[in-house]
């Protein structure tokens, strides 16, 4: 086990950049020291507005509920060891203060703010970490700017928070995160008046000019690959042009034109790889109630100029699309019948951390309800469920000799990782053929390869997959949503949905099929049960055909 943790590391700082590299080192060898600002000045004079979609998680400042779990904070133990590191990163962000309907609570948002001040000094604690240093500083700086009366302790506390940013910035771990440090050093250092607010702001728009072209591919999407964290960054983009159109600094005016063509294209992205009841699919870290949905998001861009993307028309009866950078496809069946397929990578070499093994994977919706979904993700950590729930087993994809795709590891480490091919994309008008391959069992000693592909035709996908080189056991499953029941009937799976509908499932090629029981995860703290249709395979070759339509 031991030699097989050192070989995951080796596999896994191989893809390190020299940047990452460097800044751990710097960082390991430092120590913080943030002294506290005595008094602050404003630069703006701006009124924040923006719509909502966090929910308040207190109504007294002292129960909070997060991820799925409750817990009391006592006026000085904002650093509980009770509750997890998680847990305790969202009582740090401080999300309250632009939650929904906080501006009628605006007693307790006071008591949240001048209770982390009392309870927080700098500069030590889950708090004074760069990545809910971050989100706190943006939550201030917008609740600041909705009041009429600031203490001069609150600016004070917020040019300390800065300082303290500024000095640890996770250019060690890139990726989200050091996007959520550059927009909040534009956010405090517009608010903010003073050489080191200038400093702040020139920073954060040198981090976002690198991080956006960098984080935002070509067809819209989040490069790491995530539904969950694209939106969670597509609603940081509007933030900015909200910014940039209520402060009245040129070097914000100058942005305009790129930001909003990111929300453009982001926007267009999510909606062609959201399912019909209008939520993501679980491709990598995702889960309800964490980012904004896509009708949030559309609400905040119709509010901002030139960021609301006209409605999508599809041509032809089926709307298939490839997004090419991502690697994602969409396959709209018309009627609420769709299917979304991960051909996608793990995500950036250097930033995988969000990554499942789930490569060549696939969703399904049919008459508007969701019918096969990946497992979701219940809880980060590092423990035998955060490992499974990453794992190729809990995905609806092929699962060979026990092994993952990618050999996820930790709770957000990846070594050696499966990359895919495309090898066909056909689509006609009532037809849609594609098919894809994945690298990553080629380091199995059979040296295996395994190929997937998709026909789609209206009331009939056929799935086939060919598993080549030497193996033992391939095993294909697919995860039923909770609301759907199959009954095993003559070697098929039937589910008879309420509407007078039939979903039925064959194998053909393999070994053995059977339902067994799982779970799934749709959000944080969430574990509900539902069924799990696998089929056991050695030839090297399955047909899985789905067949819908009312029943006879």
């Amino acid at each position: 086990m031991a030699l097989k943790r050192i070989g995951q590391l080796a596999s896994t700082l191989r893809y390190l950049t020299a940047e990452q590299i460097i800044y751990r080192l710097y960082y390991r060898a430092r120590s913080l020291k943030v002294e506290p600002v005595k008094e602050a000045a404003l630069r703006s004079s701006m009124r924040w507005a923006s719509p909502g979609f966090i929910q308040l998680s207190t109504s007294d400042g002292i129960e909070f509920s997060f991820l799925g779990s409750k817990g009391r904070i006592e006026a000085s133990d904002w650093n509980a060891g009770q509750h997890g590191k998680l847990w305790l990163y969202n009582l740090h962000y401080l999300d309250d203060l632009n939650a929904v309907e906080i501006d009628d609570k605006n007693i307790l948002a006071r008591i949240l703010v001048n209770r982390w001040i009392a309870a927080n000094p700098p500069s030590s604690g889950n708090g004074w970490e760069p990545y809910p240093l971050s989100l706190r500083i943006v939550n201030l700086v917008k609740w600041f700017s909705r009041q009429e009366n600031l203490e001069s302790h609150w600016l004070a506390s917020l040019a300390t928070q800065m300082q303290a940013l500024a000095k640890q910035v996770e250019y060690h771990i890139l990726g989200n995160h050091l996007f959520a440090n550059g927009k909040a050093l534009v956010f405090g250092g517009s608010y903010l008046a003073g050489p080191d607010a200038d400093q702040w702001l020139s920073k954060g728009l040198k981090i976002l000019g690198r991080e956006i072209k960098e984080q935002f591919l070509g067809d819209g999407a989040h490069f790491e690959l995530s539904p969950m964290y694209h939106a969670t960054l597509l609603w940081d983009m509007c933030d900015l042009v909200n910014l940039a159109e209520r402060v009245d600094l040129p070097e914000l005016k100058v942005r305009l034109p790129e930001w909003r063509a990111i929300v453009v294209q982001g926007l267009r992205w999510l909606r062609s790889m959201q399912h019909p009841d209008g939520g993501i699919p679980f491709f990598n870290d995702a889960a309800f109630g964490i980012a904004p949905t896509l009708s949030d998001l559309e609400v905040y861009a119709s509010r901002l100029e030139g960021c609301l993307p006209l409605p999508d028309v599809g041509e032809g009866s089926f709307d298939a699309r490839y997004h090419a950078q991502s690697g994602y496809a969409s396959i709209d069946l018309g009627g609420g019948n769709k299917a979304l397929l991960d051909l996608a990578r793990v995500g950036p070499d250097y930033q995988p951390g969000h990554a499942h093994a789930d490569t060549l994977s696939f969703e399904l919706s049919l008459f508007g309800q969701r019918i096969f979904v990946n497992s979701g993700t219940s809880q980060y950590g590092d423990d035998a469920e955060r490992h499974r729930q990453r794992s190729t087993s809990a995905h609806n994809t092929v699962e060979v000799d026990g092994e993952n795709s990618s050999e996820v590891w930790s709770g957000f480490r990846v070594a050696r990782r499966a990359y895919p091919v495309l090898e066909l994309f056909v689509d006609q008008l009532d037809k849609v053929l594609i098919q894809a391959s994945h690298t990553g069992y080629l380091r199995l000693k059979g040296r295996v390869l395994h190929r997937r592909e998709w026909l789609f035709e209206s009331g009939h996908i056929e799935v086939l997959d060919k598993v080549e080189g030497e193996h033992g056991v391939a095993v294909a499953r697919l995860y039923v949503h909770p609301e759907i029941r199959f009954m095993e009937e003559q070697g098929r799976f039937i589910a008879r949905l309420g509407e007078g509908e039939c979903v039925t499932v064959e194998f053909k090629g393999g070994e053995s099929s059977r339902l067994v029981r799982s779970t799934w995860h749709p959000e944080f703290g969430t574990n509900i049960e539902n069924q799990c249709i696998e089929s056991i395979f050695r030839d090297g070759a399955l047909a899985t055909h789905i067949y819908w339509g009312a029943l006879v």
